[in-house]
């Protein structure tokens, strides 16, 4: 019995490895589309055709010199901070429509920088952190990022023709130096004499970006992303959800020890942590942890599980 559970444990394993492989194929694929424009990169200039004024769902930077569309926080910045106040209709319907339909699944599957931060974990290293003291309470900057660099300093730390600047892209993205600054840094003269201050800041950022990547699954997704902290919101209410089949459910704990962002599927199957990457789903050896777009089954599943808790255990042996 004890050989057969393992080997069944280890088919599960091997099965969540290629879902793994599956979701960083669909990963490679989105980011290539979304930074299409090849010739940017020879010629050093950002692509300024009808397609940038359409947002893409991931963090993927602007001034990226392949980057076909807008990166929907930069875009919700530049609304934000213009010297008429518009109110930004467009990307806020954007992010609302996307986070209500999937959630942050977005992460999981169409965030550019969520695919670089996944490619360097991969990277060796002799000791992994998976959880540490302050963890949970770190997970809570970045909503503070959204409210002050995304939201507010764009709105009141303006110049003097009433503009304000687009401050997480200024000062704090990671992704806009990776995707954007070095690049066209190095393609563009005058640009590269330019640099300063600002570039070197925003350079040990990345690096310290970069290493902690390597040390933590998605550090930036975990604490600082103020698009992650947006669609996180919607995950209990999103269209895609995960539901748990209490009936199936034995509680071995499976999916709790392969989530890689630290949720327990078990008690919180939509998580505001939850990038929906699918791996509780396969390894789980009973197969009790369904996605799905259907709300009839969002309200039937927990309904069931219910129903059968109150049976006697009585009448349930008979």
């Amino acid at each position: 019995m004890a050989k057969e559970t393992k080997t069944k444990t280890k088919t599960k394993v091997t099965k969540a490895q290629k879902s793994d492989r599956r979701r960083h194929t669909i990963q490679a694929i989105w980011t290539f589309l979304t930074n299409s424009y090849l010739m940017g990169f020879f010629e050093g200039k950002i692509y300024q055709g009808k397609f940038k004024s359409v947002c893409v769902p991931g963090l993927n930077c602007y001034s990226c010199p392949g980057a076909v569309g807008s990166c929907p926080i930069g875009a919700l910045q530049a609304v934000i901070g213009s010297h008429n106040r518009k109110f930004a209709f467009y990307v806020s319907g954007f992010l609302i429509f996307i986070g209500a339909l999937t959630g942050r699944l977005i992460c999981g599957f169409l965030c550019p920088f969520g695919f670089i931060q996944d490619l360097l974990h991969k990277i060796p290293f002799p000791k992994k952190i998976k959880t540490f003291k302050g963890d949970k309470f770190l997970r809570y900057f970045k909503y503070v990022v959204l409210l002050v660099f995304v939201i507010l300093m764009p709105m009141f730390v303006v110049d003097f023709m009433g503009q304000g600047a687009p401050y997480f892209c200024k000062l704090i993205c990671p992704a806009g130096m990776l995707e954007g600054g070095i690049p066209l840094s190095i393609l563009d003269e005058t640009i590269r004499e330019a640099v300063g201050f600002l570039f070197a800041w925003k350079g040990v950022i990345l690096a310290v970006t970069v290493f902690l990547s390597i040390l933590i699954y998605r550090p930036f997704c975990k604490y600082i992303c103020p698009l992650g902290a947006i669609y996180s919101v919607f995950n209990p209410v999103s269209l895609y959800h995960y539901s748990i089949d209490k009936d199936k459910c034995t509680n071995c704990g499976a999916c709790a020890k392969v989530c890689k962002m630290g949720v327990d599927p078990r008690k919180t199957p939509n998580s505001l942590e939850c990038i929906r990457c699918g791996l509780c789903k396969d390894i789980c050896p009973e197969h009790a942890i369904k996605a799905s777009f259907s709300i009839q089954d969002k309200k039937e599943m927990p309904k069931k599980s219910w129903a059968k808790s109150q049976v006697p255990k009585s009448l349930d042996d008979k």
